[in-house]
């Protein structure tokens, strides 16, 4: 198979698939020599960024993908805007008050809190065309998903790198991810979250449950993939009445 032919093959499943949308969310394919393919463009949201990795990477003859997919901010905001939306987050959060927080963008590093020699961990968060990494060390792997969690909530972010260490380190588990998933489901205003069940099985989520609207139906999936670590989300969320 040739490279253009990879390409169209990924571009036809790509184009079966209801999340991705490409007819409003076009993007750029190309396949590499090695059997590579570069994904580049912007998609509706989280889920149809997973959904189209996917898919793409399911495609006979893809031998790894070069992502550079991004999310259509609902309203595009500059840098500065992000950077003060996420420290605002992130202040408000009493479990994260005795890490010391710092801001980089555009090449200048501003501590914004300063936990000093008494602090439990650092972060580093840098803010670029929308795209907001973090790294630094926190003691768990709950906070380390709670910083990804408030970097995606963030107006006008197209992207999160969690780049964050646990130190000491922390086995990963099921039961670490359900945990995660709940107290991001508790934190969201949207939601009630005493009426969602969660469940996961080997990174794999499933929500059950009632919500009362679409909307928090799928706020609550959205939700669910902002937490690192999960590879799939089954959605099973019934409209309530």
């Amino acid at each position: 198979m040739t490279g253009i032919e990879l390409a169209q093959s990924v571009r036809a499943a790509l184009e079966a698939d209801v999340r991705v949308n490409l007819g409003r969310y076009p993007l750029h394919i190309e396949a590499t020599a090695d059997g590579a393919v570069v994904l580049e463009g912007e998609l509706s949201d989280v889920a149809a960024r997973k959904s189209a990795l996917s898919v793409a990477a399911g495609v006979p003859g893809v031998r790894g993908i070069i992502d550079r997919l991004y999310i259509a901010a609902a309203t595009p905001r500059g840098d500065g805007e992000i950077r003060d939306s996420l420290v605002k987050f992130i202040e408000k959060e009493t479990e994260l008050s005795n890490c010391t927080l710092r801001v980089r963008l555009q090449g200048r590093v501003d501590t914004v809190h300063d936990a000093g020699p008494e602090g439990f961990g650092e972060i580093e968060a840098e803010i670029s065309a929308g795209v907001i990494t973090l790294n630094g060390q926190v003691l768990s792997l709950t906070h380390k998903r709670m910083l990804g969690v408030l970097a995606w909530w963030t107006p006008g972010c197209r992207d999160v790198v969690n780049g964050i260490a646990v130190e000491p380190e922390e086995q990963d588990s099921d039961d670490e991810i359900v945990d995660a998933v709940r107290l991001t489901l508790e934190m969201d205003p949207m939601l009630k979250a005493e009426s969602i069940s969660v469940q996961c099985r080997d990174a794999v989520v499933t929500l059950e449950g009632q919500v009362r609207t679409e909307a928090g139906r799928r706020q609550a999936e959205l939700d669910t993939w902002y937490v690192f670590g999960i590879e799939r989300v089954v959605n099973r969320l019934r409209l309530a009445g």
